[in-house]
């Protein structure tokens, strides 16, 4: 059975997942590519970036979380602030996402968003799907997309917000990065009943991230 996984959600100390004032020049907000570090700084990260990282380059602790975020994934979950920073109406179909013509899903990505707009095709076989639907019915369009494989949920923070208020995510992967960001949005404001329903699995810390697993709890 397919599962909903959210993976590499970085944050800061004070619970910051991400910094204000998104732009094209900040796409992770203000201070926001901070959290990330660890996800740059590991070959895993390196290679998705297009980096030539060499073969025999050891792995770690931050590069096996990062690996696991791309493993049995078969469809994606995104709300329209990671697509891009275009809010409101869409004036054009110009803007196609952050990651050039090839981006590195390589399956559907379904973009939750009050303003659809036709499916788009890309380069690699990742194909965004724009929906207004409710959340649930998008995953389980994005369940039988995948194929038997599991589900991933990116950002950002309302995204994952909505869908653990619901009880539908599975497992949590959050990277506490070693920064402060004082202003942004936190994962976890708003949602203290939901994540009552969760256990930590694993907690272990790199030079930079402490990586925390949060499982659901069986009923």
């Amino acid at each position: 059975m397919s599962k909903l996984r959210v993976h590499s959600f970085s944050m800061s100390i004070d619970g910051f997942a991400a910094g204000p004032h998104q732009s094209l020049d900040d796409p992770l907000g203000v201070g926001g590519q901070r959290v990330h570090e660890w996800v740059f700084a590991s070959p895993s990260g390196r290679r998705m970036f297009g980096e030539d990282v060499p073969a025999d380059e050891p792995d770690g602790i931050d590069d096996d979380f990062f690996a696991r975020g791309v493993t049995n994934i078969g469809a994606t979950i995104m709300g329209r602030n990671m697509f891009g920073p275009v809010r409101g109406a869409w004036p054009d179909l110009s803007w196609t996402g952050w990651w050039g013509d090839e981006p590195p899903y390589h399956h559907d990505v379904f973009v939750l968003t009050h303003h659809a707009r036709p499916s788009l095709s890309m380069q690699g076989g990742t194909t965004f799907h724009f929906t207004a639907d409710p959340i649930d019915l998008v995953l389980a369009r994005a369940v039988e997309a995948a194929d038997g494989a599991d589900v991933r949920l990116g950002g950002g923070v309302s995204t994952v917000q909505q869908y653990l208020r619901a009880g539908l995510v599975d497992e949590l992967h959050v990277a506490i990065a070693p920064t402060l960001l004082g202003e942004g949005e936190r994962l976890f404001e708003g949602v203290s009943a939901a994540i009552a329903g969760y256990e930590c699995t694993e907690f272990v810390s790199s030079a930079l991230a402490t990586h925390a697993v949060l499982t659901r709890r069986m009923s």
